[in-house]
């Protein structure tokens, strides 16, 4: 019997280590909070850049679109107001516009959105004061801005908005995950937080965007714009 209680005890102890070894149990900590997202620029700045070639949408243009498609980003080019999109009509190659200098920009759309603060409001559409919308942001390397004169729709709220059809060119779009950090002529995009931040890190400007709020950043007079939490209708 000695020969067989060793051998079962040999089994045992060769069982318990192989469990010790091989397997690792894990609590739930009821204490324990997870860490508030990084602001927008700290994000821009410590977040890695991924390779940009498969949002390349164009010649000198990435593109993309937020996991859950309620955000779609272009980090381009524009003259005066015409901004260089392959998702949208402009007039950025037209002859007349050459003249105008060209700037680096970053031009989101959101398929749901909140309407401008009264501050952030900055044209008078046609000296209408009727028609500034919400729904768009730009970037330059200067200033970030959020909303703009527009009537009716842009193609993200065509394709994913409310009444949202799900086809047309944005749906082609590759989609930047969840902390991605992607940089064109010194300015970057990033989509974390449940939305997108853009900005210019060296001159600490940028802008943050989700479907519910949006947020105006200005290292040099540390404000930001906190709009309205309610997101507004489609036009």
């Amino acid at each position: 019997m000695e020969p067989m209680r060793r051998t079962v005890l040999g089994i045992l102890a060769a069982f318990f280590l192989l469990a010790g070894t091989a397997c690792t149990i894990t609590t739930e900590d009821p204490g324990y909070v997870a860490p508030p997202p990084l602001p927008a620029l700290e994000q821009l700045e410590q977040a890695a850049l991924v390779d940009t070639a498969p949002f390349r949408a164009g010649e000198d243009i990435l593109s993309f679109v937020t996991e859950d498609r309620s955000v779609v980003c272009s980090l381009t080019s524009a003259r005066g107001e015409h901004v260089n999109l392959p998702y949208e009509q402009n007039n950025f190659s037209d002859g007349a516009n050459n003249k105008l200098p060209t700037v680096p920009v970053a031009h989101c759309e959101l398929a749901k959105f909140p309407m401008p603060a009264a501050d952030d409001v900055k044209d008078d559409c046609a000296g209408t004061g009727l028609g500034y919308l919400g729904g768009t942001a730009l970037l330059t390397p200067e200033s970030a801005t959020y909303g703009g004169c527009r009537s009716g729709v842009t193609q993200m709220e065509a394709a994913y908005g409310p009444k949202g059809n799900k086809t047309g060119p944005i749906t082609q779009l590759p989609v930047l995950a969840e902390g991605q950090n992607v940089e064109r002529n010194g300015l970057r995009c990033s989509a974390y937080n449940g939305g997108v931040a853009c900005g210019n890190v060296s001159a600490g400007v940028g802008f943050f965007v989700t479907r519910d709020r949006y947020e105006l950043i200005s290292e040099a007079s540390k404000t930001a714009s906190p709009a309205p939490s309610e997101a507004a209708k489609t036009p």
